[in-house]
């Protein structure tokens, strides 16, 4: 659990708030510097969220009249609650590496290759990546795994990778909303004081239409993709993997630790790391690597020769090295959210989207836009569950909600959401990992943009929302119907 206390708008005296209008010009600038930066001149996000930075920095200073000592307090702080983040991505590009030098990675698609087609191929991808994700309680944990192999089966099935790659995401983040051992679902919990079974169960049937639905768009995109196969291209793959790697079970031997860990209780980070050790002991006594070679390969990365360009381009991997270009981006949105967030600029836009709300249905509205604009503007998802959950628990409380309506708020719109940021660290850590760009598998994430619209459908007609006891929908929206409920108990 990240601990981690966002500065509250009733928390900050009225001579130090910025105004709105105040809090709008880095938020502005920082959108300008990225579309200027990125669409007219081509570059990569590092500089144009460091222009960011150093202009909040100024305005913060010069006409905010914060010290630098305040704001470096910031940025440490945004970067020490990311900072296990930060480690998960080293980490994985550790694993990766040496689950390609150890085979496990190349057997998952030998394998894959043999048991699946096209046309359930994308549907079973979206469903596996659930099942494990719940299991194991960490989305990250399950893309960095079982979704990088996913990608390679999917190539070889001739699947495009940002389908393979949404379909992955899908799964990975409806598991992880509805385990008790995910940190988001536990950290949504505990900042809007609800149980955490009532939230996971609040959030059950929103996050089961949205991923039903996006299955069964799975089927529909599966079914097109039947019979593109060319004649032996799989039995080339297999044979190119054969030549090159030694394919047996003994190579699922860092998938088994790994997943045994996590499924266990451990957290991600030492399973993870447990699954590097497993990895290169994988490498060394049964691929017959030298020992000095496969810890080589953890930190610089694969680069196989099968005599097949297609697969040689699947189990290339960068290694801890190839993760610095990934975390550079991360450090610095990192950063630039945490001078917002000790300036008191995100409380106030947060203050500000809550005057909006004037019953359930902007209320709810309310809750998801301020998710998804602290994901956006802060690139961490902890701070699109915290900021929200703790903002505007009084106004639920206010309307007589439960504060489960509101927990399963921050997660179905800022858990899911954090894949579609591209300089967002869930973004960026998906995209660097499956090898497929945000913005390319966007399209296709459909659990990504279903969870809010099913969530803002449920604020509308009231499907699902619950009152504490002796309260009753009396605002001005049609969701305070008598489509909600009010059961009785309290969280």
């Amino acid at each position: 659990m990240v601990a981690f206390e966002p500065r509250l708008f009733e928390e900050i005296a009225p001579e130090e708030r910025p105004s709105l209008a105040a809090a709008l010009v880095p938020v502005g600038a920082m959108i300008v510097f990225l579309s200027v930066g990125i669409v007219v001149f081509g570059l990569d996000p590092q500089f144009p969220l460091f222009w960011g930075i150093a202009f909040t920095g100024l305005f913060a200073r010069l006409h905010l009249g914060f010290s630098w000592d305040e704001l470096y307090d910031g940025i440490t702080d945004s970067i020490l609650m990311g900072m296990r983040v930060i480690l998960i991505m080293f980490v994985v590009y550790a694993l990766i590496a040496t689950w390609v030098q150890a085979g496990t990675i190349p057997g998952l698609m030998y394998y894959g290759l043999e048991l699946l087609t096209p046309s359930i191929f994308l549907p079973l991808t979206a469903v596996l990546a659930a099942i494990v994700s719940f299991a194991v309680g960490s989305s990250w944990t399950t893309a960095g795994t079982l979704g990088v192999a996913f990608i390679g089966i999917g190539s070889g099935l001739g699947i495009p990778a940002p389908m393979t790659a949404g379909a992955i995401l899908t799964g990975a983040y409806t598991g992880d909303k509805q385990s008790p051992l995910s940190d988001t679902t536990n950290l949504a919990a505990a900042v809007t004081n609800t149980d955490l079974y009532d939230h996971i169960n609040a959030m059950r049937a929103g996050t089961l239409l949205a991923f039903g639905i996006s299955v069964v768009l799975y089927v529909f995109l599966g079914l097109s993709a039947s019979g593109n196969i060319p004649v032996g291209r799989v039995g080339a793959i297999q044979s190119a993997i054969q030549g090159s790697y030694v394919v047996t079970p003994l190579v699922f031997l860092p998938l088994v630790v790994t997943f045994g860990l996590a499924i266990y209780g451990v957290p991600a980070l030492p399973s993870l790391g447990a699954g590097v050790f497993a990895g290169a002991l994988t490498s060394v006594f049964v691929q017959r690597t030298e020992f000095a070679a496969a810890w080589s390969a953890a930190q610089s990365g694969t680069a196989p020769e099968t005599g097949m360009e297609l697969v040689n381009g699947l189990f290339e991997s960068g290694g801890l090295l190839g993760g610095a270009w990934i975390v550079t981006i991360a450090l610095a949105a990192l950063s630039l959210g945490g001078m917002l967030e000790r300036t008191g600029i995100l409380a106030v836009l947060a203050h500000h989207l809550g005057r909006l709300s004037r019953g359930v249905a902007s209320l709810t509205g309310v809750t998801a836009i301020s998710a998804v604009s602290m994901n956006m503007l802060a690139a961490e998802q902890y701070i699109s569950i915290v900021v929200p959950g703790m903002t505007l628990r009084n106004l639920y409380s206010e309307q007589g909600l439960k504060s489960k309506n509101l927990s399963r708020a921050v997660e179905a719109a800022g858990t899911t959401t954090a894949a579609l940021i591209p300089w967002g660290s869930g973004g960026l850590f998906m995209a660097g990992t499956l090898g497929v760009p945000t913005l390319t598998y966007a399209p296709y994430y459909f659990f990504g943009f279903l969870s809010p619209l099913v969530l803002l459908l449920m604020g509308v007609t009231g499907w699902g929302i619950e009152y504490q006891e002796g309260a009753h929908g009396d605002g001005d929206d049609a969701s305070t119907g008598s489509g909600a409920t009010a059961p009785a108990g309290e969280d």
